[in-house]
């Protein structure tokens, strides 16, 4: 699917000011961005004239944090200051509705816009919201036809026919050996050199209870910046992100890492370090370094 933003926020804004009667001031952009930081799509929406860029975050597990929270907010503060007389909400969630009944307290109406489904309908939007709403209407579907294209996948040609071999000659046995060519084959093997065996390095260790470290002959110190600033921000986020029963329990299972939390540590590796495949000694080193940094924060 590939979104011409631009064109979209054109078309809620011709919206708005039809169905209001007043001119736009501000439309707010809001989204999940990787710690915060806008990746380079959000960056140019930011940039678009009237448009303001408002970013949530993504907890440890992947999940939207904080958007829904930034929109009742910014909804409330801006009905308290009267900076505008209309507020129109281009979303459905139940969530919003006690935002929506708090800033109408404050003498502001607040219009829902709503992308239509078949039949012209609104598409998911709550009933909660909907009696909270002043109003709601649909987006013109044209419009949103002309902003947001669906992509066709190509299909994959078909497979082609297979290739019968034709039959070769009929291989011949091999010729039976002699007792006298086994005694020398076994005098042979006697007789050659043994092969060296291979030897392991051991690259990481560790007790449960004691320090753990990298030996000596395992150097990953090209990687100890990375690894630290990925354990930084899983650490940061789940903090940010966590209930106190969920604080205790991690304490609680220590040595064991639960798995959410060790797979955010892998995939942010994976990713800082470019690598698609996270070997053993990273991911060894990632987790001792989990422990010893939480404990030092």
């Amino acid at each position: 699917m590939n979104v011409d933003y631009p064109c979209l926020i054109n078309t809620l804004i011709d919206a708005a000011e039809e169905l209001s009667g007043l001119p736009i001031l501000r439309v707010h952009w809001y989204d999940s961005a990787r710690h915060g930081v806008p990746d380079s799509q959000q960056e140019r929406i930011g940039e678009l004239a009237k448009v303001k860029l408002r970013l949530g975050r993504f907890g440890y597990d992947g999940e939207q944090k904080g958007v829904d929270l930034r929109i009742g907010l910014d909804l409330v503060t801006h009905a308290r200051n009267n900076t505008s007389d209309v507020f129109f909400l281009v979303s459905g969630d139940d969530d919003l509705t006690e935002a929506v009944e708090e800033a109408q307290v404050h003498g502001v109406e607040v219009v829902v816009l709503a992308v239509p489904a078949t039949g012209g309908k609104s598409h998911g939007v709550s009933r909660h919201l909907l009696r909270a709403a002043d109003d709601l209407h649909t987006i013109d579907g044209t419009a949103i036809d002309k902003a947001v294209l669906k992509v066709e996948r190509q299909t994959a040609p078909p497979p082609e026919e297979p290739v019968t071999a034709k039959p070769g000659p009929i291989p011949q046995k091999p010729a039976a050996r002699t007792p006298l060519d086994v005694a020398a084959a076994a005098a042979a093997a006697r007789n050659a050199p043994a092969a060296p065996q291979p030897s392991g390095v051991l690259a990481y260790s560790s007790t449960t209870g004691s320090v753990s470290h990298v030996m000596p002959e395992y150097d990953l110190a090209e990687d100890d910046a990375t690894i630290d600033g990925v354990v930084d921000r899983v650490l940061v986020a789940f903090r940010e992100s966590a209930t106190p029963e969920q604080l205790q329990q991690l304490k609680q299972a220590r040595p064991s890492i639960p798995p959410d939390i060790d797979r955010a540590l892998l995939l942010d590796a994976s990713e800082a370090l470019d690598r698609y495949t996270v070997d053993e000694s990273v991911r060894y080193r990632l987790r001792a370094r989990f422990w010893e940094m939480h404990d030092e924060k």
